[in-house]
């Protein structure tokens, strides 16, 4: 990845699982320089494809961060027969719908499926300091086994394209990484349309008034134009990334945050 490049394109997307393939909860943030350029929603999952292909193909230099699970804990792999995260997410494409259909352990959170005893979580998940939720929990309040699992067979097409995925490439002009909003944000009610108008407004971001009301507008845009945000801040530290020579985290990925702690902002 060019070091500090000023063409670098800081994107972020708050994801979905949705059997729709999106519908109005996928929203796309671009930052280029500190402004936001870009703030799309009611976006599919092929669509966010292919807009980060074209850019791609259009030669803009990228830094993608999606908020989805990019692995799974290391015992579940080693069930599917797998050592890496990208092996698994082949695994994921043939077999993730029926996965999501009956439910069946590990996977929790349909009706009358409850959580085993299984380990739930990935080593960076108990590492990153936040409350993340089990990527094998597919129903229920704040699931994000579904967007996991249908997520992960796009990360094997942004692959064979050239984008590298952190932290199983090293990193290029098109990277891809695991986010996870809440780390981006820091604490606070981002449900609340004005608390989300608050927190922009003490930014004093973005510039233009109506891109600020439209990420204020909801959680997704909230936390898709906050991300990006978050992403073009810590562009040094972003720099500095290199592909992991960590067993656990070739297998279990890790999600990405900025080294300092955002502290409550409003």
């Amino acid at each position: 990845m060019p070091a500090v490049d000023t063409r670098l394109r800081f994107v972020a997307v708050d994801w979905s699982g949705s059997l729709s393939g999106g519908g109005s909860q996928i929203w796309l943030a671009a930052v280029e320089e500190g402004a936001l350029i870009r703030l799309e929603g009611r976006m599919t999952r092929n669509g966010v494809l292919a807009t980060l292909l074209g850019w791609k193909e259009a030669g803009v230099p990228l830094l993608v961060g999606l908020d989805f699970g990019f692995s799974v804990p290391a015992w579940f792999l080693a069930d599917c027969g797998c050592r890496t995260a990208p092996e698994f997410w082949l695994v994921a494409d043939r077999r993730g719908e029926g996965w999501l259909a009956d439910c069946p352990p590990p996977f929790w959170g349909r009706p009358g499926r409850r959580r085993g005893d299984e380990v739930q979580f990935r080593r960076t998940e108990l590492e990153c300091g936040a409350a993340p939720k089990s990527v094998f929990q597919v129903g229920g309040a704040g699931g994000v086994g579904t967007g996991s699992i249908r997520g992960m067979p796009f990360l094997t097409e942004l692959r064979s394209a050239g984008f590298a995925i952190w932290p199983f490439d090293a990193p290029t002009g098109a990277t891809v990484l695991e986010i996870y909003p809440r780390l981006m944000s820091g604490p606070g009610p981002k449900r609340r349309a004005a608390w989300c108008r608050a927190y922009l407004d003490v930014l004093d971001w973005p510039a233009d008034l109506g891109q600020r009301a439209a990420a204020a507008s909801r959680e997704d845009s909230f936390d898709a134009a906050v991300s990006a945000l978050r992403l073009w801040e810590a562009r040094d530290e972003l720099a500095a990334l290199s592909r992991s020579e960590d067993a656990v985290d070739l297998g279990e990925g890790r999600i990405w945050h900025p080294a300092m702690t955002i502290s409550r902002v409003c």
